[in-house]
């Protein structure tokens, strides 16, 4: 119990601080900005209630807003995408998995955890492109906006696991 908690809180206090003092400062092309801190939502323990992963979702897109000066939009976002990870999960991989498990390559697979974390930033990816914009005036730069920083966020998401379990399994 714990470990768990002292896991959570590093991997919020390191991503945020990525996100906040490098990652915000990125704007590939203009277009796509990676948003690395949503690894800390899809990092969290099966099992969690839904109430937990909305407030830590809730928590952590403030956080971000606070140091973005964007008001509420990452916290909707984030809100969103922790409300919608729980039926992710049990699409992606079925309804028997046990508590407490992280969502992982060596749980989910290579396919199974890449489809749930591509679903998952899509969602919130498109509510925060959504909630910024506030009108479809330019819909084909608000798609290419999504998808390029979807695509770009999932790849770094996808890294980052990679190198993740690769650490798991160096220290067993």
């Amino acid at each position: 119990m714990i470990n768990s908690f002292l896991r959570g809180f590093v991997y919020f206090v390191v991503f945020v601080l990525i996100q906040v003092l490098v990652l915000n400062n990125i704007h590939f092309l203009r277009i796509a900005t990676p948003f690395l801190y949503l690894y800390f939502i899809l990092k969290m323990p099966v099992g969690v209630s839904r109430a937990q992963v909305v407030f830590f979702s809730f928590l952590v897109g403030f956080v971000i807003d606070l140091f973005s000066n964007t008001p509420g939009m990452h916290a909707a976002a984030c809100t969103l995408a922790g409300f919608c990870r729980e039926p992710l999960i049990a699409v992606f991989m079925g309804k028997d998995l046990p508590d407490g498990i992280y969502p992982s390559y060596r749980f989910f697979g290579f396919a199974g955890f890449l489809r749930y974390a591509f679903s998952f930033v899509l969602i919130h990816h498109t509510t925060l492109y959504l909630v910024e914009s506030l009108t479809f005036f330019d819909p084909l730069f608000l798609l290419l906006r999504i998808v390029a920083s979807v695509l770009l966020s999932t790849l770094l998401i996808c890294t980052v696991e990679a190198f993740n379990i690769e650490s798991q399994k160096s220290g067993e």
